[in-house]
């Protein structure tokens, strides 16, 4: 690397998946516009304008992002920058942090202004305190609520009806859910909708529609279970 911060942007033409690969250096990864995943093993982060992620060196990712998606990345040389966690984290980006990376990206600052503005980027590096990530559990037991929630996130069976179908106590299921998310059933299916919400809403789809496709029967309810995974309101969040 020729600095200690290079960035790359992207606008991505057609729906696009990465297969999984690592990098010899620290990434940063976030949108201009839209919203995209990455994987890492069986944890999933959506990102968003707003909400990036920090993939220490060498870890195994693959990443997928729609059509219409502005991609931004930025590498970081391991021997300049310290990684801020030992694992994927997301990361809040700020409006001075896009500046920032902005300015590293557009090219033509090179020696000291360079140098002042990669060690504000690096400093503004911290961990947010929410991430958008769903993990997903591996054992056979739950792959069918898995499979539903995700192939459609308005799907509303409940645990009762899960449990008679798999043929197993709620307790049981709701036990399987905690052990390998550390979500009980209703965190995690909310947490899955809001994936998904957060991709709609990025994309400027209605707030009543995105409610309605993510299985709320109001806005009201989804703006509750919206904030409570994000922190912020639907409407907060599309404006951001």
């Amino acid at each position: 690397m020729p600095f200690v911060v290079e960035g790359m942007t992207e606008f991505i033409p057609c729906d696009t998946f990465w297969e999984e690969h690592s990098h010899p250096t620290h990434e940063l990864l976030w949108n201009r516009q839209g919203a995209s995943s990455a994987t890492v093993g069986r944890r999933i982060w959506t990102i968003t304008p707003t909400a990036g992620l920090w993939i220490p060196a060498g870890t195994p990712h693959s990443g997928w992002a729609p059509a219409g998606t502005w991609h931004r990345s930025a590498q970081f040389g391991v021997h300049a920058v310290p990684s801020i966690s030992d694992r994927p984290v997301a990361v809040e980006v700020t409006p001075l942090l896009r500046l920032l990376l902005d300015r590293l990206d557009t090219g033509g600052i090179v020696s000291e202004p360079r140098s002042r503005t990669e060690a504000m980027v690096v400093d503004l590096l911290v961990p947010a305190q929410r991430e958008l990530l769903l993990q997903i559990p591996a054992s056979p037991l739950l792959a069918p609520i898995v499979a539903a929630v995700r192939d459609d996130p308005a799907d509303t069976t409940t645990l009762a009806v899960w449990a008679a179908r798999l043929g197993v106590s709620t307790r049981t299921i709701t036990r399987a859910f905690r052990s390998e998310t550390g979500l009980g059933f209703s965190r995690w299916v909310a947490t899955a909708r809001v994936q998904h919400a957060v991709a709609m809403l990025t994309r400027g789809d209605e707030i009543d529609e995105v409610a309605a496709r993510t299985g709320y029967h109001s806005v009201s309810a989804f703006g509750v279970a919206f904030r409570r995974i994000t922190g912020l309101s639907p409407g907060r969040f599309r404006s951001q």
